[in-house]
C-alpha cells in the first residue's frame, strides 16, 4: 500500500506526512463515464515538510479512483485520482489554471493501482498482479536492494517513484493526477497476459486524454499537464512526452473506449528512465562491459563485445550531436562526452556543497579525482573503477534464457516471455524451435520507445524535458538519458538533463527544484515558493 493507506506519520521520500480527513464529503451522479464530476469529493488536510524543514498544511479536494476509458480492460488500474488544493497554510488557493503534475508509480514495467486510494500520494507504490508463477524476475524489476538502499527513500518496491514530487506539487498550489496503469506481470483466468506491451503507455494516454476532454470541469490547467516517472515509469514518461497524438497508438485507446481528445503533454519529468529496449543491451555493455559482477565474476566477454559493437553502429545511425557544441555522438567519444558534459560537472557540484574538512575527506578517498580551481576532474576508466559492480549480467535486457522482466514486457497472449531483439532470439537457450523475433514485435518496440518519435519528428511531443539519473546507476546506461536529452534538444526543445553525484537508481535528490522548474516552463508563478 501507499502513503495514502498509512495512518499518522510517515517517512517518505524524505518527507514527514501527516494527514487527517475534514468529514466533508460531496457527490453527484454523472450519466456519462467520461464526464468528470466536479463535486464528487472529500475535503481532507495534509501536512507536507518542503525540503527546508518546514510544514505547510494543505487543505485540498480529493476524488477517488475514477475510471478513464469508457471500456476498460481492468478498471482496477485503469484509474485516477485527483487532488487540487483549495488552502495552503491559511491562504485560499484557486487552482483552476494551475500546472497538472500527472505522477505515475510504475516501477519494473509492473502494474500500479490507486483503486483504493485514500489521499494524495496514493499511487506512490504498484499495487496487484504479481509476479505470475515462473515470472522472470530480471532487470524490468530492480533487485530489493536497488529499491532501497540507492534512491532515498524515492522507490517503491517495485522501482517506481513514490510521492515527494506530488507532495511538493500540491503545497505548491498544484493540481495532482495519478494514474494507474496495466502492467506485465497481469494474466486472466485463461492464462492470457494482458498488461504486456504497449498496453502501459496506452493507458497513461487513455489518461491524458480523459483529463483534456474534462477541460472545465476537472481542476488545473489541461494545456499544463506534466508527466513524472521513474526507472520503468521514467521510461513511460518520456515514452508519452515524445509520443504525444501520434497516430500508432488510435487503434489501442479506441479499443478502450478513451476520451476523443488530445493526448500530448505539455512538459516532461524523468528519472533513470529505463527505455530504447532494442538498444539497451548494447548500450548497457558499451557502459559497463569492464565491470565486473558483484560475485567478482566477468560477464561472458565475447557477447559483450558483440553487443558493444552493435552498440556502436546504432549510435552513429542516430546522428545525434552533443550538448554545448560537442558535435556528433559516437561509440569513441561517448564516454568522453558523458565525462565532459555530465559527470565531471556532476561531481564538482556535490564536492563544491561540501565544507572543507568533508571535501578533503572525500577526495583523500576517492584519488582519482583532481580537484582545482573549484571543479573535479577524471577519467572515464577511473570513474568506471569508482562505481565498481555492475548490476546485470549480459545481455542485461534482453536475456538469451528469456529471464529478463522485459522479455515478460514482450509477452503475449499465454506466452511468459518472449525475445525482442535478434541477437536474443539467435542465441535463445530455452529450446526455442524457433531463433527469430515474432512478427508483431516490431511494432511494439516502436510503440515503446521514445526515440522512434523523436527520429519522426513527432509535432505532439512534449517541448520540455526534466531529466535525472545517478552517476551509480547500473540498472541501466548512462548513455540512455543521455540520447534523449540530445534528440530532444536537436529538435529545440528545452531540456534540463543532469546525473546526480554518487547516487543510485531511482534518486531524486532535487525535488523542491523540479516544482520550481514546472513554474517557470508553465508561467505559473503563484505560490512556486512554497516548494521551498
Amino acid at each position: 500500500m501507499g502513503i495514502g493507506a498509512t495512518a499518522g506519520v510517515a517517512a517518505a521520500g524524505g518527507f514527514a506526512l501527516s494527514a487527517n480527513a475534514s468529514g466533508t464529503s460531496k457527490s453527484s451522479a454523472s450519466s456519462d463515464a467520461l464526464v468528470f464530476d466536479p463535486d464528487a469529493y472529500t475535503k481532507l488536510t495534509k501536512t507536507v515538510t518542503d525540503t527546508d524543514g518546514n510544514d505547510h498544511s494543505v487543505v485540498y479536494h480529493f476524488w477517488k479512483a475514477i475510471t478513464y476509458v469508457a471500456s476498460p480492460v481492468d478498471a482496477t488500474y485503469q484509474s485516477l485520482i485527483v487532488s487540487s488544493p483549495v488552502e495552503i497554510d491559511g491562504t485560499a488557493v484557486d487552482a483552476s489554471n494551475a500546472p497538472i503534475l500527472l505522477a505515475n508509480s510504475v516501477g519494473g514495467y509492473m502494474p500500479a493501482s490507486v483503486a483504493t486510494a485514500t489521499e494524495v500520494g496514493g499511487g506512490g507504490s504498484a499495487m496487484g498482479g504479481g509476479a505470475p508463477s515462473a515470472a522472470p524476475t530480471g532487470s524490468a524489476a530492480p533487485s530489493a536492494s536497488a529499491s532501497t538502499s540507492n534512491a532515498n527513500g524515492n522507490t517503491n518496491a517495485t522501482g517506481g517513484a513514490t510521492s515527494s514530487n506530488q507532495l511538493l506539487a500540491l503545497a505548491a498550489g498544484y493540481v495532482v493526477i495519478e494514474p494507474g496503469a496495466r502492467g506485465r506481470t497481469l494474466k486472466n483466468s485463461d492464462g492470457e497476459y494482458y498488461g504486456t506491451a504497449p498496453a502501459a503507455i496506452v493507458d497513461l494516454k487513455a489518461a491524458v486524454r480523459y483529463i483534456r476532454s474534462n477541460k472545465g470541469r476537472i481542476p488545473g490547467n489541461v494545456e499544463r499537464i506534466v508527466s513524472a516517472g521513474t526507472s520503468a515509469g521514467g521510461a513511460l514518461s518520456s515514452l508519452l512526452g515524445a509520443s504525444g497524438d501520434s497516430k500508432i497508438y488510435d487503434k489501442y485507446l479506441k479499443e478502450l473506449g478513451a476520451a476523443d481528445a488530445s493526448d500530448a503533454i505539455f512538459a516532461t519529468g524523468a528519472w533513470c528512465p529505463i527505455t530504447d529496449l532494442e538498444h539497451a543491451d548494447g548500450a548497457y555493455e558499451f557502459n559497463w562491459g569492464t565491470n565486473a559482477l558483484s560475485t567478482g565474476k566477468q560477464v561472458d566477454q565475447t557477447v559483450s563485445k558483440e553487443l558493444q559493437s552493435q552498440f556502436a553502429e546504432y549510435q552513429a545511425a542516430l546522428k545525434l550531436r552533443g550538448l554545448n557544441g560537442f558535435g556528433t555522438l559516437t561509440a569513441r567519444n561517448y564516454d568522453e562526452y558523458l565525462v565532459e558534459q555530465y559527470l565531471e560537472p556532476s561531481a564538482t557540484t556535490y564536492l563544491a556543497a561540501l565544507s572543507d574538512s568533508d571535501r578533503a575527506t572525500y577526495l583523500a578517498a576517492n584519488t582519482f579525482i583532481t580537484w582545482s580551481g573549484g571543479k573535479a576532474t577524471f577519467t572515464w576508466a577511473d570513474f568506471l573503477t569508482h562505481v565498481g559492480a555492475r548490476k546485470k549480467d549480459a545481455p542485461s535486457f534482453d536475456a538469451f534464457d528469456l529471464s529478463a522482466g522485459e522479455n515478460n514486457e514482450f509477452g503475449a497472449d499465454t506466452t511468459l516471455a518472449r525475445h525482442f531483439t535478434a541477437y536474443g532470439a539467435k542465441n535463445d537457450t530455452t529450446g526455442l524451435t524457433t531463433r527469430r523475433v515474432a512478427s508483431d514485435i516490431a511494432e511494439k518496440l516502436d510503440l515503446m520507445n521514445p526515440m522512434y518519435h523523436f527520429a519522426k519528428k513527432n509535432p505532439g511531443r512534449s517541448k520540455h524535458w526534466w531529466i535525472r539519473l545517478g552517476t551509480k546507476d547500473s540498472d541501466t546506461s548512462l548513455t540512455v538519458s543521455a540520447n534523449i536529452a540530445a534528440a530532444a534538444s536537436a529538435l529545440g526543445d528545452d531540456v534540463n538533463h543532469l546525473y546526480y553525484w554518487d547516487e543510485g537508481h531511482g534518486s531524486n535528490i532535487d525535488p523542491a527544484d523540479f516544482i520550481t522548474w514546472i513554474a517557470k516552463v508553465t508561467g505559473h508563478t503563484k505560490r512556486a515558493a512554497a516548494a521551498k
